[in-house]
Parts: C-alpha cells; structure tokens; sequence
C-alpha cells in the first residue's frame, strides 16, 4: 500500500509540475484574409497554460482549456498576417513549449469553388475500388488489417492517383464533375472495415489508403486543367467509433451521449418535418447514434459548429474543390445548415453543395432543399442548401423501367416539381454506393438501363453516373455493389479503362452513355431548358425541354432558342403514339433529324399532332425546330 501511495503521489507530482506538450493542433494550418478561426489544440498538462504567437502579427484574443488539461481551444485571428510560418507557443510556471503553425494565402480569385450546376455530369467513385496507381499506399506498416481484395469490407487498394491516371476516360464519356467518397483518415480505426471513408478518425488529414493531400492536389489540378470539376464527400453529423474524441472528447457535450450510453437513431424524417412532432421523437433523429455505433456530432454546441464549418474551408482552400456532397442531411439540426451554408456561400459565391436526404417523398426531400423556409418541429428554416439528390425520381426511374409501376411514375415526380424552389438543380441517379446496381434490380436488364440512362441525360437536373454502371455491372447491396472496376487493379481479367478491353456487351453500354452524354452537352435545352410532359401512360413518356423556358438565368438568349423533344418506350413490342402539341411548348413544332433512336423509331408532326412510331424499349431524342 505504501507503495502504491509513493508511486501515485509520484505521478500526480510529475503531472502538476510538468511543462505543456502540444500533440495536434486542428486546423493543421489556415489561411490569411480569412475570418476568425478556431483552434483546437491537444496535448497533455495544458491546464494553467497561457498561449501566445510569436513571428507573426495573428493574434489569439480568446482561450479555453478543458479540465483534464488535454485540450485548449483558441480564437485565432489572422486577418491582418502575411503568410508564413509561425510559433504557437504555450507557458505554465515550469516551462513553454512552441510548435511551427503554417499559414498560406487564400486562394485568387480565379481559383475559387466553380460549383456544379445542371449542364454538369457527375461522377461518383469509391477511391477505394476505383483503381490502384500507387503500389507503396498498398501495406501501412502501422496498419493492422492489410489490403485484401479477396474480403468484400476490406481496403482494396485504389487510391487518388489512380483517379488521376484515368481522367481521360471519364472526359471520353462525358463527366464534367467528379464526386469521391470521403477522403478523411480512417486509419486509427485499424481496420479494413472503413474504406469507404465515413468513420473518419481524423478529419483535418487524407486516408494513407489513398495518399496523401498533395496527391489530391495534383488530381484536382489534372481535373481543372480537362474543364473538370471536383466535389468532395462532407460528413458533418458524425466520426468513427475510433475517433480519439470517442474516449476522451473536448467538451462533455461534445457528442449527443458516449459510446456506452447513447440513443439509436432511426429514419422518422417526419419527426423534423411534422410541426405537432415532439421534442422527444425528434431527438432520436437528430441525436441518434448512425447505426447505433457512429458517434454523434452534437452542432448545438457552438465549438462543434464552428469546427465543422471552418473544416468543410480548410479542405476547400487547401484542395481547390469546386463543391460539397453532403452525408446524411436530415439528421442534422437545420438551425446549423443555415448556418454552415450561409457562412461557406458567404465566403465562396459561386460553391455547390447537394445533400442525401434517402427518401421517396418529393414532400420529404424538398422540405431540406434551399431556397425556401419550412416550418417543422424545429422551427422555420431555409437550410440554403443548393440541392437535394433526387431521390424520388430515382424510385420512380427503378420502378417503371423494371415494370414495377407504370411510366406515369415519372411524370407524378415531375409534376411535384414546384415543392422546390430550384427543381432544376436536383441531381438525378440510378444508383450510388447505397444501393444495388441497376442491373441487380429485379426485372431490370441491359434494354432498361439503356432507357434508365436516355431520361438521366434528358431530364431537368443534373446527371449523376455512379462508377462503372456504364459498363453493365453488377451487384447486391452493400457490399455487392461496390466491387473493384474493371482493370483498376493488377491482375484484373480485362480493362475496361481501354475500348480494346471492353467485351462486346460493356461497349455498348459505354458508347451508348457516352453519346447521350455528348448530346446532352450540345443542346442548352437539355442542360438547362424547362421541362414539359406532353404525354405520359403505362409505357411511354413524352416530354419537351425548351431552353426559352429556362429557369436558369444567363442559360440562353433569344438567338440561341432550342427545344429538344423526348419520347421513351418501355416496352417489348414495337408501338405507336400520338400526341397533341395545341397549346404546348412544342405548338408549331418541325421535327429535325433525330439524334438517337433505333433504326425502326420515327418521328413526325402533321395537324399540330406528333406521330411517334418506335421499337421495344427505345429512346428518341429530336431536335425540334
């Protein structure tokens, strides 16, 4: 006993006489001529610690220190500082302790957020299962788990710089606009388990697995220089269950409750979105714990918040992204979307960022879309998002296209369209990392991906292509549906990378997509022009995209005047239709040489009526004069 009491009172005796030791410090730097910034700093007997900067004309007006000494958060000011490096210094009676702190130059003018809108076509890959251009990321020595691709929930081996060896193959195909999964550190969790990217252990640093920041710059840099831009996957409502918040967190509020007491999130969007909802039932949305193990963020609290916000900057400016997917939106307090998207539109005009609200209701998914204040029962909000992913339409393009409901489907989504201020930007799929391929949906087959594909070109919105469904793949739920590409990897039995690799089946997906895609960026109808249902039945659809219509300013002028009219054919037998233009956007419609359809597919007017006559399953897309 007396010796546990010598080494106790040793212990205790060292750590109050101990000097600071500073271990990490988020943001690792910042920027000038940016507003104030908060620093969290960690590290060990920080408590009575007093911090300053030296060599530098920032200044630190505020600080904080947690009571277990491990954590320190500092205002930081540095407007007014030139670029360079810096000292952090912390001082407590036995001693200081000073760490280099970077701080660069905001980005010009001219290298500022592009953002995406409706004349893009996104892009989304899993680094992970994409392609392996970097062998020495393959083994992390400090790397519990090694890469395996024979595990379907381990790390495979793709990384940023085999995105950037095959730009040229998403250019040939059409994609404007590339979308990864988070890029975040995963690594402390030490385990395959977290390639994808959304249990981040560390949120200011890339995953090994992937590279580095300066390989992300350079895939961003070879993106800007084909006319690409890049969005990054953003997840502000949690971390891994293997974050070092998890056992020791900066403030006791930190987290909606600890990893050994904590609620159970569910999917009750409606607790949010109905105003009678209580408080109670709408906490288990807001406050839950993802899949009961991914701890919660809790952004009431404003150091949260503010830590949040000035992370989604700090990868913005050291990256040069041009846009933001946003994780699970619904789950998070609107109050801090309007917050995070006035501040981040504030200080970057033209950003984009769309959100995953995983619902069917249009009435749902609008309610978190911007540009318009809801009432539910957490107050009257605009969350300013830009765009929500259009998940009902994506529902109903599965469900019509494999005969589970009838074509009309798609029109019922479309006439919901005024629930949204901008329906235009909606971004349409047919499939992401959450879902089963296309082609793995029961009744689906190749003919209906190929129409699946011919209404993501041609409807209002912007596409977003999810990586390799333009070569047929397929696959389960998850994990199934995110098998390695084809010839990302050595070893691999073909490349589709390559058109000589590419069996006869996956080119003609690829060609077929690449030349929706190359039309579609040809005809401002299509990528920006208003949308009109001239007929819709149980197996066709009949629409005009009009760009005198336009709903996007600057889309158009008055000498550039296109319509495009569309006609989809869901069917196994050839078949024809005829529809009134009297008094439509198509009224006096001549019908110009049809840019795809099938060899047996037609298309005419004749007394303000179009007589379509078109194949089994076929897309006609005309120019309409």
């Amino acid at each position: 006993m007396l010796f546990l009491a010598y080494c106790f009172f040793t212990f205790a005796s060292y750590a109050q006489s101990a000097k600071p030791v500073i271990t990490k410090i988020d943001p690792p730097n910042w920027f000038t001529r940016v507003p104030d910034s908060l620093l969290l700093v960690h590290g060990e007997h920080l408590e009575n610690t007093t911090f300053t900067l030296h060599n530098t004309r920032a200044r630190i007006t505020e600080q904080t220190i947690s009571p277990n000494g491990h954590w320190a958060f500092l205002t930081f000011v540095s407007a007014k500082a030139q670029p360079g490096t810096l000292e952090v210094v912390a001082t407590n009676v036995h001693g200081s302790t000073t760490v280099p702190y970077g701080l660069s130059a905001r980005r010009s003018v001219a290298d500022q957020p592009k953002g995406f809108s409706s004349a893009d076509v996104m892009y989304l890959i899993m680094p992970d299962r994409f392609a392996d251009g970097d062998k020495t990321n393959d083994k992390l020595a400090n790397f519990r788990d090694p890469d395996d691709r024979s595990l379907s929930r381990a790390y495979h081996g793709g990384d940023l710089r085999g995105i950037q060896e095959h730009l040229d193959y998403l250019h040939q195909l059409g994609v404007t606009t590339l979308w990864t999964t988070p890029l975040y550190d995963n690594s402390a969790a030490q385990s395959g388990q977290s390639y994808h990217g959304y249990s981040a252990t560390d949120m200011y640093a890339v995953d090994p697995h992937f590279g580095s920041m300066e390989d992300y710059r350079a895939l961003v840099a070879a993106a800007h220089a084909r006319g690409m831009k890049v969005v990054l996957d953003t997840v502000p409502n949690h971390v891994g269950p293997a974050h070092p918040w998890v056992e020791d967190s900066p403030t006791p509020d930190w987290f909606h409750g600890t990893a050994a007491s904590h609620i159970k999130v569910d999917d009750d969007f409606a607790s949010v979105t109905d105003p009678t909802a209580t408080a109670a039932r709408r906490n288990i949305l807001l406050n839950g714990w993802f899949a009961d193990i991914l701890p919660d963020l809790n952004q009431d609290n404003p150091l949260v918040a503010q830590y949040l916000i000035q992370n989604a900057i700090w990868w913005i400016e050291s990256a040069g992204l041009d846009g933001l997917r946003i994780d699970t939106f619904p789950y998070v307090p609107r109050r801090f979307w309007h917050d995070y998207n006035e501040q981040l539109h504030a200080f970057y005009p033209h950003l984009s960022d769309v959100g995953e609200i995983f619902n069917k209701d249009t009435h749902v998914v609008s309610f978190f879309a911007g540009g318009r204040a809801h009432t539910g029962s957490d107050g009257t909000y605009d969350t300013l998002l830009d765009t929500p992913f259009d998940y009902p339409m994506y529902f109903a393009l599965r469900a019509a296209l494999t005969h589970q409901e009838p074509m009309t489907a798609i029109s019922d989504v479309l006439k919901s369209d005024g629930l949204y201020a901008h329906p235009e930007r909606l971004v349409t799929f047919i499939g992401n990392h959450d879902t089963k391929r296309f082609l793995s949906e029961p009744g689906a087959n190749p003919a209906a991906l190929r129409l699946a594909f011919g209404l993501l070109a041609t409807l209002r919105g912007m596409p977003q292509l999810y990586y390799g469904d333009e070569l047929d793949m397929k696959g389960g739920d998850d994990p199934d549906n995110r098998k390695d590409f084809l010839g990302g990897f050595a070893g691999s039995d073909s490349n589709a990378f390559t058109a000589a690799g590419r069996s006869p089946e996956q080119a003609m997906m690829f060609d077929w997509v690449s030349q929706l895609m190359s039309i579609r960026h040809e005809h401002t109808a299509l990528t920006c022009g208003g949308e009109q249902v001239l007929s819709s039945n149980e197996d066709w659809l009949v629409f005009v995209r009009d760009s005198s219509h336009a709903p996007v300013t600057g889309c158009t002028t008055a000498t550039d005047h296109q319509r495009v009219l569309v006609a989809v054919h869901r069917s196994s037998k050839p078949d024809t239709l005829t529809v009134g233009l009297d008094q439509t956007w198509a009224s006096g419609c001549r019908i110009g040489k049809a840019n795809i359809a099938a060899s047996t597919s037609s298309a005419e007017v004749a007394d303000k009526q179009l007589k379509l006559q078109m194949g089994s399953d076929d897309v006609l897309i005309a120019t309409c004069r």
